[in-house]
């Protein structure tokens, strides 16, 4: 890729040379200084509002019920291992089938699938209130609703990915990524907090209640779009071929490739600290339910102001090393956490392992879409979403029972030190190189 120079000239602002569409000559765009509107540029699209606000409402109720549902296997087993399993079943569909969601995403109208798989997912919530409701849940009906939700998250995940550049377009697709993530963040702090007080007064069913009316947010707002007419892609090529071109693509674009090995990594042996995070406080920190909510909101808050600074200064730094310094930040962080007996320095540790935890996934995230050509878009997101997502099932199982033979401190340390293997090799045999934007 060329390198743009800076051009001193009053009357222009600097700028430098970027990649653009993998299809596309590179192109340059103004380094200008960040203000309010640049960092809500993607509010501007009609379409991209009513899918902002609409995610805010339905992802608040997504963290209600994920806090409830790990409050509740908890609660009937006691078992770290439960909690893993239960994970494992939540994202196993997503290591199975997202290939074939990324294929569909790419073949047919996005907003049509994305009707069905929240309409889908609003059904498997409702199920889960009326069993909680009788009081007689077991974990095993947990576990099955569990499944049923992740099989539509294979469809949902690479299709909603894939989406926001159809609601956007490719300007300000930088932009509405960071909001996406400032957005899911904002959820996270919002969610945990109210589940703590819900779990309290109404117990685990009224959460379930409340994240399926929520989805019914999303549904309205995809329908009230107003999006053109979209063809088919007139592609009709088997699951392989189709996947395999979306893989030959990434392996031939060594910064691509070296994010997706890195998300794998953090999908494997980074994120299991969620699956685990009841056994902290209820037995380590003994902080209960309520806090068990402010420690995930923690969390939240500490990724939301990751996401705030990548939607004011995404364009500005180069995201590869942005990425990988966020990386790093998490993983120590996380073996700090899993060590620390004080509940507000856990927090306090949460809060900096949320901004370092963000700030790799959406720069990550960025820099993939920034390059990858809109025929491949839905394929390439559906290989994200199995790296992302796809293969946390192992991780979580892993964890789970590291923890029930040894300890949950043990269990995080080691996947964090791990990770931090893995992210060394990375910057010493493939170092960043200097890139002002990917978009």
């Amino acid at each position: 890729m060329s390198e743009g120079r800076s051009r001193q000239n009053d009357r222009a602002p600097e700028i430098t040379s970027v990649p653009g569409d993998a299809l596309e000559q590179p192109r340059r765009t103004p380094a200008v200084p960040v203000s309010g509107s640049a960092m809500l540029a993607s509010l501007k699209h009609y379409n991209y509002r009513i899918f902002f606000f609409g995610q805010i409402i339905s992802l608040t109720g997504t963290w209600m019920q994920m806090v409830a549902e790990g409050w509740l296997v908890y609660e009937l087993t006691g078992s770290p291992l439960a909690l893993g399993l239960v994970r494992f079943l939540h994202t196993i569909p997503v290591t199975l089938f997202t290939f074939y969601g990324g294929v569909i995403a790419d073949r047919f109208n996005k907003r049509t699938i994305l009707v069905v798989t929240q309409s889908f997912a609003l059904v498997m919530s409702l199920l889960l209130y009326a069993m909680a409701v009788k009081g007689d849940i077991q974990v095993w009906q947990v576990g099955v609703l569990a499944f049923g939700l992740g099989m539509t998250n294979a469809f949902d995940i690479p299709t909603r990915q894939s989406f926001v550049v159809d609601m956007v377009g490719k300007q300000d697709l930088t932009n509405a990524i960071a909001l996406n993530s400032s957005v899911f963040n904002s959820a996270r702090i919002i969610g945990p907090a109210i589940a703590g007080m819900v779990l309290i007064r109404g117990g685990v069913a009224t959460c379930f209640l409340v994240n399926a009316i929520s989805y019914a947010a999303v549904i309205v707002g995809y329908l009230a779009m107003r999006l053109p007419r979209s063809k088919p892609s007139g592609e009709h090529r088997n699951l392989k071929a189709a996947t395999g071109e979306a893989v030959h693509w990434i392996w031939q674009h060594p910064d691509v490739r070296i994010v997706f090995i890195l998300v794998s990594m953090m999908s494997l042996f980074g994120m299991a600290y969620t699956a685990l995070m009841p056994v902290f406080a209820r037995d380590i920190l003994k902080i209960g339910a309520d806090g068990f909510g402010w420690l995930l909101t923690a969390n939240g808050v500490g990724a939301l102001a990751g996401s705030i600074t990548l939607a004011a200064f995404g364009n500005r730094f180069d995201r590869r090393n942005f990425s990988r310094w966020g990386l790093g930040l998490f993983l120590v962080c996380m073996v700090c956490f899993a060590w620390s007996r004080n509940a507000w320095l856990s927090a306090a540790i949460l809060v900096v392992a949320g901004w370092g935890m963000i700030t790799f996934f959406a720069a990550s995230n960025m820099l993939v879409q920034g390059y990858v050509s809109d025929l491949l878009r839905g394929r390439v997101m559906g290989v994200y979403s199995f790296c992302f997502i796809g293969l946390s099932p192992f991780g979580n199982y892993l964890s789970g029972a590291i923890a029930k033979w040894m300890n949950a401190p043990i269990a995080l340390t080691i996947g964090c030190g791990i990770g931090i293997l893995v992210l060394v090799w990375a910057v010493v045999w493939h170092p960043a190189k200097s890139v002002q934007s990917s978009q």
